[in-house]
């Protein structure tokens, strides 16, 4: 056996074992507590609340195994099973040039990996959601929008994916830095497009008609310096009784998102306070920070598959068969493509605390940024409103929480908030 076929699976095991231990975790301590609203919220969580909060993140944490378990199983298949090559094969039989091989290897493998997932998002959809009274889709607008997910995604990557294997035959061993240049063009280009051409293909946006809000929101926009390209009401409720609020975009394309299920919940100076809490993200520089780290993190990963493509051991130790005169080829560089992307998530699991710890100090920060340009008080209402509405539990595992959550917790976030408040910055 190769050593890197040894390392794979060492790695693969470890990962498994903690997901499948954090989500136990998880499901165990917030039926521990299932039973008692925190003290905290008490006055404003009743326990039937408390207790559809617990029911729905257990219902989410269980489905999770399986897909725990059918990931490993299409991961395991596709490399050391011999699926790759069985793909490979079929794709050589039938077509001659090495890039459309190559096209067709990547093409072929993610569509059936997005099969395989249908099952589970319509089970999570029409069953999890549609048990507690989130999901508001139908199963003709969940195969529209799946069918429309899949021609964007199309329209979009194959240019992208052409590009890049014509980038390695055309460009010699520095390839990859080129195919960062244009990564990160694509990338500003969708941004910019976003809200104008490819948000509106599955949701309608009008502008915000509620006058005395639009003035309240727009006074907030001023002193906050934020200038967007104007206010727009989604109909979120078409498909969720979720709710939320965002910016969206860059430059002149900037604008402002609510959920019509938000605006529905919250009153006027609650919205204006969650507002507060996304203008911080922008006065705090988040988005610019996060795409600087994603651009940075894509050319170090770009490099390490530069190396990885003239590497034999890293095909052999996968489970992929190539003959030494095809490493280098497009062909090969769709090979170690796809095996990169497959295996790199088991590889990088053990880094995603990092990144949550990073995504909470974020929003520690943007709730210190709307403290002092909103009501503290405004705010912790909104967002136990949202705690309620969204069915969040208030008593994750802090384990689970650390690693996983992108959010602070609900304990922990209040607790902040309030201490901000009882300093006098409101």
């Amino acid at each position: 056996m190769q050593t890197f076929t040894v390392i794979y699976l060492i790695i693969l095991s470890l990962t498994i074992f903690t997901k499948i231990w954090l989500a136990t975790r998880q499901i165990r301590h917030v039926c521990e507590y299932r039973d008692s609203v925190p003290e905290n919220f008490s006055t404003q969580i009743n326990l039937n609340e408390h207790h559809k909060a617990a029911d729905y993140t257990c219902a989410k944490v269980r489905l999770s195994y399986i897909n725990i378990l059918l990931g490993v199983l299409l991961l395991l298949a596709l490399t050391l099973g011999g699926g790759i090559n069985v793909i490979v094969d079929f794709c050589a039989d039938w077509l001659n040039n090495s890039l459309a091989r190559g096209m067709a290897l990547i093409v072929i493998t993610m569509l059936l990996m997005s099969l395989t997932e249908i099952p589970i998002d319509f089970y999570r959809t029409f069953v999890v959601e549609q048990k507690f009274g989130f999901n508001k889709m139908t199963p003709a607008m969940f195969f529209t929008d799946l069918a429309k997910q899949t021609l964007l995604a199309a329209l979009l990557g194959m240019p992208l994916l052409f590009g890049m294997l014509w980038l390695t035959e055309e460009m010699g061993m520095y390839w990859w830095f080129y195919f960062w240049l244009v990564w990160i063009a694509f990338n500003l280009l969708v941004l910019a497009i976003y809200p104008t051409w490819i948000a509106p293909l599955f949701n309608k946006f009008t502008p915000l008609e509620d006058i005395s809000l639009k003035t309240r929101i727009e006074q907030l926009m001023k002193k906050c310096g934020f200038e967007s390209n104007g206010l727009f009401v989604m109909d979120g409720s078409r498909r969720s009784g979720h709710g939320n609020a965002y910016f969206t975009g860059f430059g002149k394309t900037k604008r402002i998102v609510f959920f019509d299920t938000l605006l529905a919940r919250l009153d006027p100076p609650e919205i204006e306070a969650v507002l507060a809490h996304e203008l911080g993200h922008f006065k705090c520089h988040h988005v610019i920070k996060r795409i600087v780290w994603t651009f940075t993190m894509s050319l170090v990963l770009l490099w390490i598959l530069g190396y990885l493509i003239q590497q034999n051991w890293f095909y052999q130790g996968l489970g992929v068969s190539l003959s030494s005169e095809a490493i280098g080829s497009s062909s090969s560089t769709a090979v170690a493509l796809l095996l990169f992307l497959l295996v790199m998530p088991t590889f990088t699991f053990f880094f995603q605390p990092l990144s949550s710890l990073y995504s909470r100090q974020h929003e520690f920060e943007a709730d210190k940024y709307a403290a002092d340009n909103a009501s503290v008080n405004d705010l912790t209402r909104a967002l136990v409103k949202l705690y309620q509405d969204n069915a969040a539990t208030l008593t994750p595992d802090p384990l689970y929480s650390a690693f996983y959550d992108s959010h602070p917790s609900a304990m922990i976030r209040i607790g902040r908030l309030q201490s901000l408040a009882h300093v006098g910055k409101i």
